[in-house]
């Protein structure tokens, strides 16, 4: 039975993961930093899916319950989500320099240290899968959310090519928006941020494709065609262009 643990699973993308990977037959460690909802997500999925659900409410800013994640991801997995994290305004000048660094800090650190302590055991095993939840606004200059959502891409391309041949693929996954509470989040219900209906996608169809194209061993998903053209033109076209139309939400 394979054994799945998922930052960030107490709602949105986090818990659809949680949700489609026991429905898979995966048995689950659950993260986050609320406890009591991370306990309702977890009693509906062992209703419906009827697998093992663990919950380890822990704030991976804090040094002691992230290593105490690390020290669960030490003693083996089979499935790594890595989906932890937050947004943040785009005017970077005015946002707390001490928030930014939280944010920094949680995209970038705790996702790297949390792969750092799940390989081992993965490589040794002979086999293992890791799913960096990152976003298309990291193929593109769009703030510090950008920025660290590019660095989770260009790890996971060098780190799949490096570990695939050694049975342990790791994918980023990049989805556009996408109705979650991550937006109510940033006091923007989704829908009203001047983002045409159709580039907003559902949570169940972007875990769908991101674990079909993780099972691949891809190092890259893009869940649907139209980010996938996006991204594509936002290579093309100058600098100045593409922070303009990424200006668009949040």
């Amino acid at each position: 039975m394979a054994v799945a643990l998922v930052t960030g699973a107490s709602s949105g993308l986090g818990a659809e993961f949680a949700r489609q990977l026991a429905a898979r037959g995966a048995d689950l460690v659950l993260v986050a930093r609320d406890g009591a909802a991370l306990e309702r997500v977890a009693g509906d999925i062992r209703a419906r899916s009827g697998v093992d659900v663990h919950v380890l409410a822990a704030d991976l800013l804090d040094d002691g319950a992230l290593a105490a994640v690390e020290k669960r991801l030490a003693a083996g997995v089979d499935v790594l989500v890595n989906n932890a994290g937050f947004g943040l305004d785009l005017a970077f000048e005015e946002n707390d320099v001490a928030v930014e660094v939280r944010h920094l800090r949680l995209h970038v650190e705790a996702a790297m240290r949390l792969m750092h302590a799940a390989l081992p055991a993965m490589l040794e095993r002979g086999s293992g899968r890791i799913v960096n939840v990152a976003s298309v606004a990291g193929f593109v200059p769009r703030g510090t959310y950008g920025a660290v959502k590019g660095w989770l891409i260009s790890f996971s391309r060098w780190a799949n090519v490096v570990y695939r041949p050694r049975g342990v693929t790791v994918t980023a996954v990049c989805p556009g928006f996408v109705h979650t509470s991550f937006h109510e989040r940033l006091g923007l219900p989704p829908g009203h941020e001047g983002v045409p209906a159709g580039m907003w996608l559902d949570a169940d169809k972007v875990v769908r494709e991101g674990l079909r194209d993780a099972a691949r061993g891809r190092s890259v998903s893009v869940p649907s065609w139209r980010y996938t053209a996006l991204v594509a033109a936002s290579r093309l076209l100058p600098d100045a262009v593409v922070v303009r139309a990424a200006s668009r939400g949040r």
